[in-house]
């Protein structure tokens, strides 16, 4: 992405705070009120480990990770970047007193490295994306596809904006969001089987000029088609990612790819398109777009994150559940009228059960 959009390493990693911060976030609420609903609970403070005994104890092994960083945001190369890390890895594996590495242990390292690299068949993979690039430069496939999913949500936005009430959405606002939801589907379907670099390398070509054509800015269309690219390694029935995680866990692949998507759906809500000020490093930033659209697209994450396990402060009606997952797209939506219906949809079935409780219905 640095190469492809000629900008420093600092401005790519501040970018991809807000939505990386968005999809954990996202993960946590949906693992917590699963935790809530089955009547699981954490570990108390007795049982957690002590953070400062462990990085008075642990604290060399940071030393790599600062390295790594500190020379990206230098403004060098990640190959730079990854040889000072490995280096400073076996420094610190040489000198660590408490789990000193032997020369025995390096080479091993190396040839573990090496079998994952091979496994991983990453050159293979970047030397067959470079030939799909160019088939689809130099044939305008890219352009093609381009214009037929524009067309296509342009057709189905002048359809469907008779039917949108009280004009929420304007005919071309309701162009782009279907554009966005074709452009996913595209990059999710594409993106099958292939690794992140590679990923990146064909949705950049392929998926970006989708909305280059509608005027989005550069970072924004990476970032977008690069988010969803990466979506279709959890997205059944080909949710590699989730494959591997089922051999860990012995459980059904099938049903491992099921809820690692489910997980992730807090990372289809993050609304970086229609509000491009949540990537900070746009050309129009804009504090009140951004924290219009950070609020919303929080609390729509919690709506949507409460709506798939069945529990919120209690369990949910089913008629709960659709109301949570219309108030999700509601505060999604980076308007000010749609994020406020949608917080009213929200806070009463928030606050139901407490009303419930403090009337006497409820135990407490």
């Amino acid at each position: 992405m640095i190469e492809f959009l000629g900008i420093p390493y600092t401005h790519i990693m501040i970018a991809a705070l807000v939505p990386a911060f968005m999809h954990f976030f996202g993960v946590l609420m949906q693992v917590h009120f699963e935790a809530k609903r089955q009547g699981l609970r954490g570990l108390s403070r007795d049982e957690m480990p002590k953070i400062w005994s462990i990085l008075r104890r642990d604290w060399p092994t940071l030393f790599p990770f600062f390295v790594l960083v500190g020379v990206l945001m230098n403004g060098n190369t990640p190959y730079l970047a990854a040889f000072w890390g490995i280096t400073f890895c076996i420094i610190i594996g040489l000198v660590n007193p408490r789990n000193r590495m032997t020369i025995a242990d390096i080479f091993a390292a190396f040839v573990v490295g090496a079998k994952y690299a091979l496994a991983l068949a990453v050159g293979a993979a970047a030397a067959t994306v470079g030939i799909i690039i160019g088939v689809f430069t130099l044939t305008g496939v890219s352009f093609k596809v381009a214009y037929i999913v524009t067309q296509t949500a342009g057709d189905w936005a002048g359809s469907l904006s008779a039917w949108i009430p009280f004009g929420i959405m304007t005919p071309e606002g309701l162009t782009l969001l279907l554009t966005l939801l074709l452009t996913a589907i595209v990059c999710i379907v594409m993106g099958t089987g292939v690794p992140t670099t590679a990923n990146y390398l064909i949705m950049v070509t392929v998926a970006a000029p989708i909305l280059a054509m509608l005027g989005v800015e550069q970072i924004v269309a990476n970032f977008f088609v690069f988010y969803y690219g990466i979506l279709a390694d959890i997205t059944p029935p080909v949710a590699l990612c989730a494959y591997a995680t089922a051999g860990i866990a012995n459980s059904n692949p099938f049903t491992t790819g099921n809820t690692a998507f489910r997980l992730s759906m807090g990372k289809v809500m993050v609304p970086f398109v229609f509000s491009p000020s949540m990537l900070i490093m746009v050309q129009n930033f804009s504090w009140s777009e951004f924290t219009l659209a950070v609020y919303g697209c929080a609390l729509g994450i919690i709506a949507l994150s409460a709506a798939f396990p069945d529990y919120l402060t209690d369990r949910l009606y089913v008629w709960e559940r659709w109301l949570l997952a219309i108030a999700a797209v509601l505060l999604v939506a980076p308007e000010i009228v749609t994020t406020l219906i949608g917080t009213a949809i929200f806070l009463p079935i928030l606050l139901r059960p407490m009303l419930r409780r403090h009337s006497g219905s409820l135990p407490a």
